[in-house]
């Protein structure tokens, strides 16, 4: 695990948390409905964020688990990491907040998070990082703003009475992956849908990997010829 071991993750306030992922997230912004953020420090510096919050959509989201208390679970709704981290930081960052929540807010059974497989990643992360993979579909929800040449959810423009424009703008190609981590492992015998196998995210053309199509089959390749590759260096 090399230097990933030494880095500190504690909560910080939401202005340290909201700067970094504006300047460090693909999307360049918040969601503001994030209430708790993890900040992620190597050598005394702030390199990554995870903010969680009440999900955007959780009348829906709740039927996920059955028997799941009105707060008992989070959105996992930004995660954003500079290129300073060292390999295996995020799963290790992910591992550390999650034992924190349970430490501290026993209430909160499981967590949700979507992977935009539109304009990001399929959800490397999560699934080194124990989450299950519970949903695979074709984008619909996000669209591009004309207005703004932004991305906008079907569920923030309904909040923002645009739900009629939102019909007629376009949508992103690709997909939306839907993933979940039980802090409290019972409750996945609870779950109402089907776990699906990763290799659903090849047959389903739903890989992408740094905003750019790649299967997962391929994106093993690549990791193995780096891995060869700094292997070599290192014995040279």
């Amino acid at each position: 695990m090399g230097r990933a071991k030494d880095i500190i993750v504690k909560v910080i306030p939401s202005k340290a948390a909201n700067d970094f992922v504006k300047k460090n997230h693909y999307s360049g912004k918040v969601v503001p409905n994030s209430k708790l953020h993890f900040g992620c420090f190597l050598d005394n510096k702030l390199h990554g964020v995870m903010s969680f919050g009440a999900s955007i959509n959780k009348k829906g989201t709740i039927n996920l688990v059955s028997g799941t208390d009105w707060n008992g679970f989070i959105e996992l709704n930004r995660m954003a990491f500079d290129d300073y981290l060292p390999k295996y930081s995020e799963s290790r960052c992910i591992s550390i907040a999650m034992k924190l929540i349970k430490k501290n807010a026993p209430h909160i059974k499981w967590v949700i998070s979507f992977a935009d497989g539109t304009q990001c990643g399929d959800g490397t992360i999560y699934r080194a990082s124990g989450f299950k993979l519970v949903g695979i579909v074709k984008n619909t929800a996000l669209r591009v703003n004309p207005e703004t040449g932004q991305a906008m959810h079907v569920i923030q423009a309904h909040h923002l009475m645009k739900s009629k424009e939102f019909r007629d703008w376009k949508s992103y190609k690709g997909w939306q992956l839907k993933y979940i981590y039980f802090i409290d492992k019972s409750m996945e015998n609870n779950l109402t849908k089907e776990i699906l196998p990763f290799s659903e995210i090849d047959k389903k053309g739903a890989g992408m990997y740094k905003g750019k199509k790649i299967t997962l089959q391929e994106r093993r390749a690549l990791s193995d010829e780096v891995d060869s590759n700094a292997n070599s260096k290192q014995e040279a």
